[in-house]
C-alpha cells in the first residue's frame, strides 16, 4: 500500500510540473501572439497612409477594353 501511496505522489509531482510547463508555453505564446496583432495593426496603418499619401486607390481600375 504505501508503494502505491509513493508512485502515486510521483505520478502528481510530475503532473504539477508538466502543466507548469505547459502553461509557460501557453502564456508566451498569448504575448507572442499579441506582439504579432499589434504589429499587423501597425503596418495596416502605414499602408493605409502610404495609400493615402500616394494617391492610389484601394479599388482596383477596370481592365482596359481589348482589340
Amino acid at each position: 500500500m504505501e508503494n502505491k501511496i509513493i508512485d502515486l505522489e510521483s505520478k502528481l509531482a510530475f503532473q504539477d510540473q508538466a502543466i507548469h510547463e505547459l502553461n509557460e508555453v501557453i502564456t508566451d505564446q498569448q504575448q507572442q501572439l499579441d506582439r504579432l496583432r499589434e504589429e499587423i495593426r501597425l503596418l495596416n496603418l502605414r499602408i493605409a497612409s502610404v495609400a493615402e499619401n500616394s494617391g492610389v486607390s484601394e479599388e482596383k481600375e477596370p481592365p482596359p477594353p481589348h482589340y
